[in-house]
């Protein structure tokens, strides 16, 4: 037998892997389905990359399968309306209504961007019937629900996933093709909605579709952000940002509600009532509609609800007066500043109006949420006939705020329960504290958001008065708390409390006293006595702001407070909120992120999926991940070995496609195709990725032919990722990437030996493509940086081996896989400081090959770009922007060697599909059901509800 990795002529190694035999016993009695799974590129092109590299041609693909002419396809097909439809026929019958009766483009022609519109309004019909079920056994049931919310939910292309989890892609496909069109054809017309940027609204996505699988009651909140991040383009001068344009053309997944309508109001001032209430009036009045999109559960009825919010004003905001006298951006002021609250998703925020359009956002999403989670409470409570009893709030409703930015949710809660029900300060406390909980997702300085004081109060002046109170309320507890140490007092204040650096009130400090009397000699006089409590408490350093700490006030509020992986969990309770953690250790929780396997296996990777159905019997890994480590058994199998090698080479070879479409380089799929794509971040170290391959092209370009080959193997570095707008020096390290790509891939000398690939405008849809043909994935941010990462999960679900440091998920991706099917370098988490200040002493001595990549890269090899502000945050000891923060340097040696162990592994065929089989199957606890189990038990308190 030919060996694993040899190519054999005459053979066509993309014809895919099917599963033999049977249906699957699936626990949820669903037959399987084999073939209904097409391509992620169209057959065509698939078909023409078959020829060129296999050079065979005979090999005929589905593509080149004869079809029927449009026109008449299209007369036999009858418009029937069947929301219901499950066969090829009716689904067909229902496309042709939907193209013919709610038409969004011109009735003269059925082109392929219209199939999209009708099939995507036909699978929304069947979605609707789900919804509408699932919304009245929850209604009548009314359990306790989940509500989760995020300014970000990245959620990818709809049309694929619906399909996909409804088990309906063999009819979808038959029906399509009644029209002459191929099923991956259609869902490549679909624009990525641009809710989301990176993991945080992936992750998201994610739980919103385990939620839904696993039949739990839950609602996702979100902003309909118009604009998104920005769609990247990649010139010649590096990252350009445009305009997302993914509306454009209408978003037939959402159904907006014009009767959930909530007040949003910003300014103005409070006032007190004659009976002591308060009242927050004036100021800027504007109004939050709904649009849900349906979020289907795979094998299941349970479909729940993405409500997203857009921003308006009321028409009579609309100044006429001012429009007939000429002045028409005045007339429309109103309207435009309530609009632009929804543009973009984190608009800039170096400007003050910058912050104020951001806390507007993020108020926005906080206030439409809780008034809506409040009013569905009210409306289900009196379905008894009996008053709404505020105590039972907690025991009904769960809301979890997904970082920092949802934080407004608690005290928005605290003002409606006072202000407006009518309760008590204790009882709305109570009940806000119960409900209330919150996921940390990072420790970056910029994550743990702090406020301007003066913005905050100016905006929000009642919401100001009750975190004012908040603080006071946990100042309070504070000093009366034997948690700490007399002596620590003072610090812990200004380091726990809501409000830094701004007074503390009167009652406070008469308590504080006490505090000094344990570990200070007695003064003289009660006026000294004062006046040193005053010094202690009340000096502000004219050096820092006055700001409302966002994440304080969440772990104050919240009844738990959750890192997402275990050692991003520890860094959380021994350093971030260490303190916190000591007044409150059972406040804490772990609870590791994960990942969808319909979308990220089952449905990106149909080839690999046949494959693990195949050898497992069964298609119930897809809901059941645990049975992936079945696969364990047949790692030395050489069958699986051969079906695994060809599954991967299929979708590499869709990817070759896709690169030459987008970027018009050629790659080769017998090189090892190397990836890393996130968000580009400092932290993340796409520029250690970079600077590791500049040194192996210098090292080429040193050696002669055969020393090449006999030192590396063909490989494809690939980088995808977004750099923020106004993060210059990511922007700086897209364009070395860009620049190194277009001298290595033009290099006549180096070939095919190494190619460098920037992906432009990476987003979910890309990801459905690149991952499933990785082969390795770098994850190597500086270690205690990184809380978690979820693409290292998706990377290793697929059977991509992982290089990467000991941070955030790739601790426990490696004890799960195995540590030799891991290429493990650099400092560890708890060595990070003392490297820093042993950078800051000058006692560090940079490696020879590191100082060397920095000479080759000013040399101008790679163009004349001036890289010096990029690389001089590699140089120095210490100070803002130098001494290489990120340990750049420090690691480099270490990430050298385990690149070499890489290129040793890949050119053993058999022992790198056996690593690649052992990522698959270590792969279990990634899943992001897992994940929700854990926080529907642990935290949340739901239960399961499925439709029956």
């Amino acid at each position: 037998m030919a060996a694993v990795g040899a190519h054999q002529p005459g053979v066509c190694s993309t014809t895919p892997i099917t599963a033999v035999g049977s249906a699957r016993p699936h626990k949820r009695n669903v037959a399987y389905k084999s073939n209904g799974f097409g391509r992620s590129l169209s057959d065509l092109r698939r078909s023409s990359l078959c020829l060129a590299i296999c050079g065979n041609p005979t090999i005929q693909c589905v593509a080149s399968e004869p079809r029927p002419k449009k026109a008449e396809a299209e007369k036999a097909i009858k418009p029937i309306a069947n929301p219901a439809a499950d066969d090829a026929s009716s689904v067909a019958s229902n496309i042709k209504y939907h193209a013919e009766y709610t038409p969004t483009f011109s009735p003269l022609k059925f082109d392929i961007q219209k199939a999209y519109a009708a099939t995507a309004e036909s699978v929304r019909d069947n979605l609707v019937l789900r919804w509408n079920e699932t919304y009245k056994h929850l209604h009548k049931t009314n359990p306790k629900h989940i509500h989760y919310l995020s300014m970000e939910f990245l959620q990818g292309r709809a049309l694929s996933n619906a399909v996909g989890n409804l088990e309906m892609r063999d009819a979808y496909g038959a029906a399509l093709r009644k029209f002459g069109y191929e099923m991956e054809d259609v869902y490549e017309q679909e624009p990525d909605a641009a809710l989301g940027n990176g993991g945080l609204g992936r992750l998201a996505s994610c739980f919103l579709d385990s939620l839904a699988t696993l039949n739990y009651p839950a609602w996702g909140y979100g902003l309909r952000y118009k604009y998104g991040l920005f769609h990247q383009k990649i010139t010649k001068e590096g990252q350009e940002e445009v305009a997302e344009k993914w509306l454009e053309l209408g978003h037939p997944w959402e159904i907006i509600r014009n009767d959930i309508v909530y007040p949003i109001r910003f300014g103005g001032k409070v006032v007190e009532g004659y009976d002591g209430k308060k009242q927050w009036v004036g100021g800027e009045n504007i109004i939050a509609v709904a649009y849900d999109v349906p979020i289907p559960g795979y094998a299941t009825k349970n479909t729940i609800s993405l409500r997203l919010w857009q921003t308006k004003v009321h028409a009579e905001e609309f100044n006429l007066d001012a429009f007939n006298n000429g002045e028409h951006d005045r007339a429309a002021s109103a309207h435009a500043s309530a609009e632009k609250i929804c543009y973009v998703l984190y608009p800039g925020d170096a400007s003050v109006e910058g912050k104020i359009l951001r806390l507007k956002q993020q108020y926005t999403l906080c206030s439409a949420s809780v008034q809506d989670i409040i009013a569905r409470f009210k409306e289900r409570s009196e379905l008894t006939g009996s008053r709404v009893n505020w105590d039972f709030f907690p025991s009904k409703v769960a809301i979890q705020m997904n970082d920092t930015h949802p934080t407004l949710s608690a005290p928005e809660l605290m003002r409606i329960l006072i202000d407006v029900e009518g309760l008590t300060w204790d009882q709305a406390w109570h009940i806000t504290q119960a409900s209330v909980a919150y996921t940390n997702h990072t420790v970056l300085p910029e994550a743990l958001e702090k406020w301007p004081l003066d913005i905050f109060q100016k905006l929000l002046p009642r919401h100001f008065e009750i975190i004012e109170k908040i603080d006071n309320q946990f100042m309070k507890l504070l000093l009366t708390s034997k948690k700490f140490e007399p002596s620590e007092m003072i610090d812990k204040i200004h380091h726990m409390r809501i409000l830094h650096n701004s007074d503390v009130s009167k009652e406070l400090k008469a308590l504080m006293p006490a505090a000094f009397a344990a570990v200070k000699p007695p003064v003289a006089t009660k006026a000294a006595a004062e006046e040193e409590v005053d010094e202690a408490a009340e000096k502000h350093d004219a050096s820092q702001p006055q700001t409302v700490r966002m994440a304080n006030l969440c772990v104050i509020a919240g009844h738990t407070v959750n890192g997402v992986a275990a050692i991003h969990s520890e860094i959380v309770k021994d350093d971030v909120f260490n303190d916190f953690y000591r007044l409150w250790p059972n406040k804490f929780q772990n609870k590791t992120n994960g990942v969808t396997p319909r979308r990220w296996l089952r449905f990106c990777n149909p080839d690999l999926s046949a494959v693990i159905t195949k050898w497992l019997g069964s298609e119930e890994w897809v809901l059941d991940t645990e049975q992936l480590a079945g696969l364990r058994k047949y790692a030395d199998d050489k069958d699986l070995h051969r079906e695994w090698f060809q599954a991967k080479r299929s979708c590499k070879i869709k990817l070759a496609a896709y690169i030459k479409e987008k970027t018009g380089y050629s790659i080769s799929p017998d090189a090892l195709y190397d990836i890393q794509v996130k968000r580009i971040h400092e932290y993340k170290r796409q520029l250690l990725n970079i600077m590791g391959v500049i040194h192996r092209y210098k090292k080429m370009k040193e050696m002669s032919p055969k020393e090449r080959k006999a030192k590396y193997v063909p490989r494809v570095v690939m980088f995808g990722g977004k750099a923020f707008a106004t993060y210059w020096q990511a922007k700086r390290i897209v364009k070395l990437i860009t620049d190194v790509a277009a001298t290595v891939n033009h290099d006549p000398e180096i070939g095919d030996m190494l190619k460098v690939i920037f992906v432009p405008d990476y987003n979910v849809s890309v990801a459905e493509v690149l991952i499933p043909a990785s082969e390795l994935s770098q994850h190597i941010s500086t270690a205690g940086m990184e809380a978690s990462g979820t693409s290292n999960m998706k990377f290793c679900m697929n059977g991509c081996v992982l290089i990467g440091t000991l941070d955030g998920a790739n601790v426990e991706i490696r004890e799960e896989v195995g540590e030799e099917n891991f290429f493990l370098f650099g400092a560890r988490a708890d060595q990070i400081n003392a490297l820093r200040q042993e950078r800051a002493d000058g006692k560090f001595e940079a490696d020879p090959q590191f100082e060397a990549v920095k000479k080759f890269i000013k040399s101008g090899v790679f163009g004349t770009y001036d890289f010096q502000p990029l690389l001089s945050s590699l140089e120095g000891n210490e100070g803002f922007g130098r001494g290489d923060y990120f340990l750049v340097g420090k690691d480099f040696p270490s990430y050298i060697k385990a690149q070499d162990k890489v290129d040793e592994a890949y050119k053993d065929m058999d022992r790198w599909t056996k690593m690649s089989i052992m990522n698959t199957a270590g792969s279990p606890k990634f899943s992001s059901d897992r994940t929700i189990h854990e926080y529907a038990k642990e935290i949340w308190g739901i239960d399961t509800y499925p439709v029956p």
